[in-house]
């Protein structure tokens, strides 16, 4: 296997902290491989090995081999970005460093739980993860480097395509390319008073006794408030919430509850349960101004109106996913929508509701706009655009020359980090222990090293 088929699986992993169980008292450690002056040990292969394996992923007869020499690439990566001083700012670091802490919390509960797991303190975690994510950006900033500007020819396509055996071309069920816009009607000024009035009430009932959970369990209109009471751990630097709401939480005094207040979601209560610097424990209740038929009404009238100027051509799809969605995403991806494959997708990858819409759409038509209610509760109208449709068919360059064309461009990649490797291994001092020196991985990095030769 080629290292940098390695380091492709590596970059796209999350670096995970062994937390799922206390870390056993180290008896004994050692140094496996030394790459410049960048060190690696034993217990970083037994650590990551532990990790994958509590992530069930099922490990290959020479998996330790395969772990040292995705290591070895990486420190290997790591010293080249020092020397040509690629930027990585510790912001970004810090910042990847709250969103993975963020992911345990939610994985475990809460931070008291996860801390009791994995017998540290978020402190001592972060501390952990530090060095590690910021080898993985510089290494990930370099290969970035080696691979950029390659690009790739529709002859190189046709190519590659050819050298796969035809019993290995891969079977396509049917696929589409699905757009939407999507519109949010606005609640009139009496639904936005009428939600007002009642968390005005919902909070003078907590401050006179009522249990802040219980209320919002019985009356938050955040589908998350049924599993978790309308608790939420946060950090100040997290990008995933509204920032009116993010600053309004951090206003808040140990205990206190805000007046309610606005963002685009509805309306808002907020108590502060407790603070440690940028992270804090929360407490909140949604109420949205209710939408009526009227509204409704109105936004389909304006949508049809949308829809009859895509069908004349006056506007096309992603000028009016720009003036008229209401989705953000939509912003970033003209509008489609995105699966596992980028925009292709399967019948079964579909939301259920967007079957029987797409079903009547030949290639090119846009739907009759129609109303849904999304994943938050929230209703809205949305016209659906079939841009392409394939039938089940073995792969092909005619049907399926853009996914052929990522394969092919990603394999010229790979080599060219191949080559980059065997060149700059000569320039490496490298010591690789007994124990993983019979490893296939470890050939390419014992001849091309002149200076382990001289050990």
């Amino acid at each position: 296997m080629k290292l940098r088929s390695l380091l492709t699986g590596f970059f796209s992993c999350t670096i995970l902290v062994s937390v799922a169980q206390p870390k056993q008292k180290v008896l004994a450690d050692k140094i496996v491989a030394v790459v410049g002056d960048k060190i690696i040990l034993k217990s970083d292969i037994d650590n990551s090995l532990s990790d994958m394996i509590r992530q069930g992923v099922e490990l290959p007869p020479d998996a330790k081999c395969l772990t040292l020499e995705q290591m070895m690439g990486v420190k290997a990566l790591v010293l080249q970005a020092e020397k040509d001083s690629l930027p990585v700012s510790d912001e970004e670091v810090e910042t990847d460093i709250e969103n993975r802490i963020r992911y345990f919390i939610n994985a475990y509960g809460s931070k008291d739980e996860l801390e009791r797991v994995a017998g540290k303190t978020v402190y001592q975690l972060k501390e952990d993860m530090r060095g590690p994510i910021k080898d993985q950006k510089l290494a990930t900033a370099m290969r970035d480097k080696v691979v950029s500007g390659i690009k790739i020819t529709p002859n190189e396509v046709k190519a590659f395509f050819e050298k796969i055996p035809a019993d290995s071309l891969a079977y396509y069920e049917s696929e589409v390319e699905l757009g939407q816009i999507i519109m949010y009607p606005k609640a009139s000024r009496d639904a936005e008073e009428y939600a007002l009035s009642q968390l005005v009430d919902i909070k003078n009932q907590i401050e006179g006794g009522k249990d802040f959970r219980n209320m919002a369990i019985l009356y938050s209109d955040d589908p998350s408030a049924k599993q978790n009471g309308g608790q939420f751990e946060i950090n100040r630097t997290q990008k995933d919430f509204d920032p009116i709401w993010m600053a309004k939480a951090f206003a808040l005094k140990e205990g206190q509850i805000s007046s309610p207040f606005k963002t685009r979601f509805g309306y808002h209560i907020v108590q502060m349960v407790s603070r440690a610097g940028d992270d804090a424990i929360v407490k909140h209740i949604l109420k949205t101004p209710q939408v009526t038929q009227i509204e409704m009404n109105e936004g389909l009238s304006k949508m049809d109106s949308v829809r009859a100027n895509l069908i004349s051509g006056t506007i096309d799809f992603g000028t009016a996913v720009d003036k008229y969605s209401d989705d953000e995403m939509s912003k970033f991806t003209g509008g489609m929508i995105q699966g596992p494959n980028g925009t292709f997708l399967s019948i079964d990858q579909l939301d259920k509701s967007m079957i029987p819409i797409y079903q009547k759409l030949k290639v090119g038509e846009y739907s009759q706009p129609t109303e849904f209610t999304d994943e938050r509760g929230k209703k809205g109208i949305r016209i659906v655009y079939l841009k392409s449709q394939s039938q089940p068919h073995r792969e092909n360059l005619k049907d399926d020359y853009s996914k052929i064309a990522n394969r092919a461009l990603e394999a010229k990649k790979d080599q060219a980090i191949e080559d980059w490797f065997r060149k700059k291994i000569t320039g490496y001092y490298i010591k690789i222990d007994d124990e993983y020196k019979n490893c296939d991985g470890m050939k390419k990095w014992m001849e091309n090293s002149s200076q382990l030769n001289k050990q």
